[in-house]
């Protein structure tokens, strides 16, 4: 009898490299699990170890040059702008995150491996690793738990006393590790006081280590052995002639708070480990298990996608990618890998812990890749993106908790950098809560709008619950202190209007009067767009919370005198506040349709010459070889997708998966980066329901290449959960649960009751108001 393998990923042989590794996690610790038959590797990860210690990075001269910075702006010498700039006004770079270490469990004697098999199983978020040798049935499972914070292996195998095998645990970091006669593993290190990564080219690279300085971490395991002998040698557990045997493991740091020096707080990593393994062994193997279970199936059975082709589940997951990158039709791998999206971000975070970074919570590096740190000029808010849709709400609290802190760090760097209230947060963030500008070059180091940016996500969080306390008492006094620094950063500019400057488009360049590649001018779009977009949030937020803030008159008076976006001699959206010549045409950021996605600003109803404007500049962007990176792909998915384009965001849902994705459904930046995975999740979600605009529109941009299928459990903005069934393309039925009473407007491509047809050029051709109660499901009948 076949498995239904519809849900998990499966593969014929162990993985050979970390990226073939297949990913566990509870949202603080995490493990890349090998699925060794001879020698298994389990590498570790726990996300408050990361380089470094609270400093302060404030560049004290900052300010002194900002006048003459926006004097040499709007004299149109903007090269001379950028290299005061880089030479006077940046900053340091982020600490790095590190890897913990590696468990390690080889099997001892016994022949080759016959009928292999490893696999994750998404509904379950259970890892398992099965083979034969010598005639016998060996299987290992993982999971890491997150109501009792441990990770649990389990090895079993068909005969009576066949386990026999040494455990070891190492790391790249320095550390001690021993094992106890109890057959213990006990791992103690130290993470470096700081790594000076190399991405920068012109910083050499740096690891060091200072002791009183580095944090400590502590990894200690546990076993269990039902017959057999447990002993220990040479820093190893040797288990010979076991039946079955439970491995439990856990691992702290002694972070306590993002400012806070480690060595000075009160939180013992060697502690919390045996206060979790003590209670975590008191429940027994199947308590755990069915506690773990419990735990994941309250969040991952929230949703469903079904897409068709089902049957292509029963080939091993590298060959069915493989077969995609041919050609071959597979929409469920592309539901697959919506589900893996939620997983994955199930896996790295979770109320109380920090927010998913650049590789979520998995790398196995001491100089990863861009530090796997928050990068906030598109990376960390894509993580997010999914978050509120999927029904996944709760694992947006580490980024919103972040934010917070942030807030907090960012009022020092606003007033002491720009002379602004509020606070402020540049393109990168560490655990260390750094937002001030970084090293490196003024077209990524300097933008003061990661705050604002980030600040969209505790609105859309509101949009999505409806939580007046939460808006009230979280997300209010946040976004306005955004909206505050952003009144101080605008500047009257030559036409009388606000402005900003410097302004940079995150990443990109213009051609200079030179010739030469420049980034820093005035006005750019996404500034513009961010700052309307916080200010408005605030002024509508302080209505519904009947707050009388002296500012919002300021707020509005602001944005009255708002430059406008403004469309170049072409018909394309500018990106900056005046027609520049682009240095790269295909260049991966598309910074300037923010407000077609994740803004809501640049849209069909309100704005529908703007919307031709960024649709042009999208197409011309692509043209020109946009959209080469794993993340920016996604992005593109998103957009055309609010184009109500099903046809330009399957393909690149086709271009993500086949062009972008590693053998273990990772997204390949290139080098590995998890935001596409992310991206991509939310990007197929906005092809089947769409509520930015203040109703509900189903089935927006349906690609023809999913003519039947079904969803349920998609969030939608006003507190409603939504199911959809769609047959030959079109809507079938609808169900949507309301968490309030009141209105709920829908637009279909089909009639039904209450509906009537939309107006002319809208989108969707029937649309209608139907009246619901709290806790009401509204089953919707299409004619």
């Amino acid at each position: 009898m076949e498995q239904n393998r519809t849900n998990k990923l499966w593969y014929k042989q162990p993985a050979s490299r970390w990226e073939e590794a297949l990913p566990a996690g509870n949202g603080r610790l995490g493990a890349m699990v090998f699925g060794g038959d001879r020698k298994e590797r389990l590498q570790l990860n726990e996300d408050t170890l990361w380089s470094g210690f609270p400093r302060d990075k404030i560049n004290y001269d900052a300010r002194r040059y900002l006048k003459q910075a926006r004097e040499s702006i709007f004299a149109g010498n903007y090269e001379e702008a950028e290299k005061l700039i880089n030479l006077r006004m940046l900053g340091w770079n982020t600490e790095a995150y590190q890897p913990l270490g590696d468990l390690y469990i080889e099997r001892i004697g016994g022949g080759e491996a016959s009928e292999y098999e490893r696999d994750l199983d998404l509904t379950t978020g259970v890892l398992t690793t099965s083979f034969k040798a010598d005639g016998v049935r060996y299987v290992r499972e993982v999971w890491i738990s997150e109501p009792d914070q441990v990770l649990a292996v389990v090895l079993s195998a068909d005969q009576a006393g066949a386990i026999d095998v040494d455990l070891s645990l190492e790391s790249l970091l320095p550390h001690d590790a021993s094992a106890e006669a109890d057959g213990r593993l006990i791992l103690k290190g130290m993470a470096p006081s700081h790594v000076e990564s190399n991405y920068f080219r012109d910083h050499p690279e740096a690891i060091l280590f200072e002791e009183g300085l580095g944090m400590r971490f502590e990894a200690r395991l546990r076993t269990s052995a039902e017959g057999g002998r447990v002993e220990t040698a040479d820093g190893r557990v040797r288990i010979r002639g076991a039946n079955r045997v439970m491995l439990l493991l856990a691992a702290a740091t002694n972070f306590e708070a993002y400012d806070k020096l480690p060595e000075n707080g009160t939180r013992k990593p060697e502690q919390l480990c045996e206060n979790w393994l003590d209670a975590a062994s008191a429940q027994g193997e199947a308590a755990l298990r069915e506690r773990h279970l419990r735990d994941h199936a309250a969040l991952y059975g929230r949703m469903e996608l079904k897409l068709g082709g089902e049957e292509r589940a029963q080939l091993p997951t590298d060959e069915r990618l493989e077969a995609y990158k041919q050609g071959t039709e597979d929409p469920a791998l592309e539901a697959l890998y919506f589900h893996y999206g939620r997983y994955l971000l199930m896996g790295s975070s979770r109320p109380g812990t920090q927010p998913a970074n650049l590789q979520g919570i998995w790398n196995h590096q001491i100089e990863p890749p861009w530090n796997s740190n928050y990068t906030t000029n598109i990376n960390v808010q894509m993580n997010y993106w999914p978050a509120e849709v999927v029904n996944l709400g709760e694992c947006h609290e580490p980024m919103h908790r972040m934010i917070g802190e942030l807030a907090q760090a960012g009022r020092r760097t606003a007033r002491i950098h720009y002379g602004a209230r509020g606070w402020t947060a540049h393109h990168n963030v560490d655990l260390w809560r750094m937002t001030t500008p970084s090293g490196g070059d003024a077209s990524w180091a300097f933008w003061p709008m990661g705050g604002l940016w980030m600040s969209a996500h505790l609105w859309e969080h509101y949009l999505f619950t409806r939580d007046a306390r939460f808006l009230r008492e979280q997300a209010y006094p946040i976004l306005r202190g955004a909206a505050l620094f952003a009144l101080d950063w605008l500047v009257e500019g030559p036409d009388g209007l606000l402005t900003t400057a410097p302004s940079t488009s995150p990443e990109n360049r213009f051609r200079g009067e030179n010739g030469e590649p420049c980034s820093t001018a005035f006005g750019s779009t996404m500034d513009l767009t961010l700052i309307r977009d916080v200010m408005e949030h605030v002024v509508e937020a302080a209505a519904l919370l009947d707050l009388e803030e002296s500012e919002v008159e300021e707020f509005r008076s602001a944005l009255a005198r708002l430059q406008p976006l403004r469309v170049g001699a072409d018909g394309r959206l500018l990106e900056w506040g005046t027609e520049l010549e682009e240095h790269e045409p295909g260049h991966r950021h598309v910074s300037h349709l923010y407000g077609v996605y994740p803004g809501r600003s640049i849209n069909r109803l309100e704005t529908p010459e703007l919307l031709d404007a960024a649709r042009a500049s999208l197409a011309a962007r692509i043209a020109n070889g946009g959209g080469h990176t794993g993340w920016s792909c996604a992005w593109l998915i998103n957009l055309y997708a609010r184009l109500l384009d099903g046809a330009n965001a399957h393909r690149f849902v086709r271009t993500l998966l086949a062009r972008s994705t590693h053998p273990n459904l990772f997204d390949d930046h290139p080098p590995f980066q998890i935001d596409g995975n992310f991206g991509g999740t939310a990007g197929i979600a906005e092809l089947l329901l769409q509520s930015h605009l203040g109703e509900l529109h189903l089935l927006p941009a349906l690609p023809a290449a999913w003519p039947d299928g079904s969803v349920r459990g998609l969030r939608a903005r006003g507190g409603f959960t939504v199911a959809l069934e769609w047959r030959d393309g079109q809507i079938a039925s609808a169900e949507i649960a309301a968490d309030f009473a009141g209105t709920v407007r829908l637009r279909a491509d089909r009639a039904f009751e209450g509906a009537s047809p939309a107006d002319a050029g809208e989108a969707g051709a029937f649309a209608g108001e139907l009246r619901v109660a709290a806790g009401e499901t509204l089953r919707v009948a299409f004619e």
